[in-house]
Formats: structure tokens, C-alpha cells, sequence
């Protein structure tokens, strides 16, 4: 089974399956098209294949033109055919983790793809999970699944776990050139999942001894993240007490060549990632009776940043003989970070949705996200910024800091600006902005 796999990757042969063709799926699925793999993409979405069938991208990282390319190529087939696994070697999955109601971790999303692969998978294949999860997930969870059919690991089909490691918006580090981690259920496993990573990427690929060693290390990229803007968060809310600039600490701080790394404050986390994953590893480390205090910390403060801006929102106000209620403000983007579209786990939504509890008039405006929908209600932003548009709110918000945004004529027109993220440091006249 491992040389006639090992054979099939290196004549690009093998048959390749990308089970969940989201922000991580699609652009793997790209670059395995790309290399001349024949590439399906399977999704239960039938509203994204018929995106993907046209040529219309859906993610921020893929152009149009990339999908029309390996379509006009005939090397990627988007389908909702889960029957179509039959015919294929290799099986990448990419669904979503999230947090179930109780803040658990939610693996459904795996199972439910793990139910639809077994259903159809074919002997002498290979099955790898890239969904961040918790340690003990491919070989507890996913292997008795993708076992439930008769077939066995290591005997009939090899299994293994590599971490996704996308950042959107990122054009320097993207699916092909990032650094990948890849494990397996045994050698062969493991020989075989590195030698596809290999062939489809242009990356160092480096080898860990078991699925649990590459789920954990995926665990703490994000959890040392959270920690770290957590310890940063409260020294800027302490920092505000002292009247002191954090954002001139840190740029002080960095200039020591060693023993820093310089992580910034906001208000508050977003995205997929950062903001849940240490609630995986906390969930973990409950089952072997151990608490994760450092972690919780900082999820606490993390999560309070939200509660925190709009309690300076309030006190600006107030410096101003200006209640919250009925004062109107403006929040400058809803996407979680710059220069992308992606407002999952955004703070300026749990901000807005304060200021809007306590009877505030919000408006948005985001370049890159004309309306946003949250708990089934959908949210109209503002289609341009103009001067007149600016001077008409009491305050405003800069909540992302897109590229994008003329800072300069938003400080000229404004009232007053609350500046979350440090965009406005390249602004000459800073007498009506507030720094976080």
C-alpha cells in the first residue's frame, strides 16, 4: 500500500478529495489543482459549488481567475458527491471546529465528514485531518469512525493529522509557502502524508512522531497568541489608569534584539482561531483533572475587552456632556483584522451590539464588508465615507484598521476618534484622537 501510494504522489497520479472548501479547504484544493493533481472538492454546501462552477470565488485569498484557470484545466472538480471519494487516494479534511452553546468544543462538523468519507472510502487511501482540535481527535474520534466500515488503520487505509496554518489576508506567508507540520497513525503514515505535502507545496515540511503532538502544537501557535495579546490587553487597560502611552511602550520594548516579540492591543479577539482554540485545550486538560489558570486569564480579559471600549466610549462621551444614549457613533469596520472580509468572532460586533443595548446610534462603515448578519438579523453598513457622512457622528470608532482608509481626512472631519488599533500614528494632527 505505501509504495503504490508513494508512487501515485510522485507521478501525480493520486486522486485527491478536499472535504470542506471553506478559507482552508479552497486554497489547498487550489494548490493541489495547480500541481496537476486531479482535485475534487466536496462540500455540503451547494450554494458554494455553484460559486466555485462558475468561477466565483468566495475567500478573500483565491481569485476568480485561479478557479477558472484549473477548471479551464480540467484538474478540480467542485461537487457535493461525497459517492465521488470512492474513486480517490488522498482525503484532506477542513471543517470547521467551533464552540457548542456551552463553550465545548464542537467536533460535529469532523464526525459528520468522517461518517460521509467512510461511507465510500476505498482500500490502499489516505485520510488526513487539518481542522484544529484537541489532542487524541484522529485517533479517538476520527479512526473509529473512518473504522466503523470494517476497513482498518495502518492495514487498509493510513490516517494522520496536519495542522491548517492559514492567515487570511496574509500575502507573505500563504497556503503554498508556510512551514507545514504533518504526523500519522505509524511510519508508512507518515511517510506517505509527507511525501504529498511535499509535491503540493513549496514549504519545509516537518515530521512529528504522532497525531497528538501535532494537535497540541497547533494548540499552543494559538494559545501562546491569546496569552500574549491577553497580558497585553490588561497592561493597556492598566496603562490607561497610570496615563501612559502602551503603544509606545511596546515600541520601545521592541527595540531589544532578543527575548521580545511585540504583540499589540485591541478590542478584543477575532477570527476562527485565536479566540476558541484555547477553550479546546482548557476542555482537554479538564478531562485529566488539570486547570489551565494562565489560559482562562486570558481569555477572561480578552473577552472583556469588548465591555472595556465601550466603557471608554462612555467616558469620552461624557468629557463631551454627551450621554451614550442617543449619541450617534461610527464604527470604522466590522471585519476582525485588516485588509480582509472575514467578520467571524468580530469585536466590533459584540461593541456594537453594547452601544446598541444602551440606546447608542451605530452606524458601520467597512470597505470590505457591506452588511453582516449575526444571530439570524442582518446589519446595512454605510456604502461610502465622505466628509459630511463623519461630521454628523459625535464619535468615532476605528475598530479595524484597513490599509485602505484615509485616516488623515477622517481626523480632519471627525468630532472626536476613538482609535482601537493605532491607524491613525502616521496622522500629523492628533488633537481629536483618543488611543486605545
Amino acid at each position: 500500500m505505501k509504495q503504490d501510494l508513494l508512487k501515485k504522489i510522485e507521478l501525480k497520479t493520486a486522486r485527491i478529495g478536499i472535504v470542506g472548501l471553506g478559507y482552508i479547504g479552497l486554497p489547498l484544493a487550489i494548490e493541489c489543482a495547480k500541481k496537476g493533481f486531479h482535485t475534487v472538492g466536496l462540500d455540503v454546501n451547494n450554494e458554494k459549488i455553484q460559486s466555485l462552477l462558475t468561477a466565483t470565488s468566495y475567500v478573500d485569498d483565491v481569485k476568480d481567475q485561479e478557479i477558472e484557470a484549473i477548471l479551464e484545466k480540467n484538474t478540480f472538480v467542485p461537487s457535493t458527491d461525497f459517492s465521488m471519494v470512492k474513486d480517490l487516494e488522498i482525503l484532506i479534511i477542513c471543517v470547521p471546529t467551533p464552540l457548542d452553546d456551552h463553550y465545548q468544543p464542537d467536533v460535529k462538523y469532523i464526525q459528520h465528514a468522517g461518517n460521509l468519507i467512510a461511507e465510500f472510502l476505498s482500500k490502499n487511501s489516505v485520510v488526513v485531518l487539518e481542522s484544529t482540535t484537541y489532542p487524541g481527535t484522529t485517533r479517538e474520534l476520527l479512526k473509529p469512525i473512518l473504522e466503523s466500515t470494517g476497513k482498518i488503520c495502518e492495514q487498509d487505509f493510513y490516517l494522520g493529522f496536519s495542522p491548517e496554518r492559514v492567515d487570511p489576508g496574509n500575502k507573505l506567508y500563504t497556503t503554498k509557502n508556510t512551514p507545514k507540520v504533518v504526523s500519522g497513525i505509524g511510519t508508512d503514515a507518515l511517510e506517505v502524508i509527507e511525501s504529498f505535502y511535499k509535491e503540493v507545496l513549496e514549504s519545509e515540511i516537518h515530521k512529528v512522531s504522532t497525531p497528538e503532538i501535532a494537535e497540541m502544537e497547533k494548540l499552543l501557535e494559538n494559545t501562546y497568541r491569546n496569552i500574549n495579546i491577553g497580558l497585553i490587553n490588561e497592561l493597556t487597560i492598566l496603562c490607561e489608569k497610570m496615563k501612559i502611552n502602551i503603544w509606545e511602550v511596546i515600541e520601545a520594548a521592541k527595540t531589544k534584539p532578543y527575548g521580545f516579540q511585540a504583540f499589540y492591543p485591541g478590542p478584543g479577539l477575532g477570527g476562527h482561531c485565536i479566540p476558541l482554540d484555547p477553550y479546546y485545550l482548557s476542555w482537554k486538560a479538564k478531562e485529566q483533572g488539570f486547570h489551565t489558570s494562565m489560559i482562562e486569564s486570558s481569555m477572561l480579559v480578552n473577552n472583556n475587552m469588548a465591555n472595556y471600549i465601550v466603557s471608554r466610549i462612555t467616558k469620552l462621551l461624557n468629557k463631551r456632556k454627551k450621554s451614550l444614549h442617543d449619541s450617534k457613533i461610527l464604527l470604522l469596520g466590522v471585519a476582525y483584522k485588516k485588509d480582509i472580509s472575514n467578520y467571524r468572532e468580530s469585536p466590533a460586533i459584540d461593541i456594537m451590539l453594547h452601544l446598541q443595548t444602551e440606546f447608542a446610534k451605530v452606524d458601520f462603515y467597512d470597505p470590505y464588508v457591506q452588511s453582516y448578519k449575526h444571530q439570524e438579523k442582518c446589519y446595512q453598513g454605510l456604502t461610502t465615507l465622505d466628509k459630511e457622512q463623519l461630521a454628523q457622528y459625535d464619535l468615532v470608532v476605528i475598530t479595524t484598521d484597513h490599509s485602505v482608509l484615509d485616516y488623515s481626512m477622517i481626523q480632519k472631519n471627525a468630532k472626536v476618534i476613538f482609535d482601537t488599533r493605532n491607524a491613525t500614528k502616521d496622522v500629523e494632527d492628533k488633537s481629536n484622537i483618543e488611543l486605545l
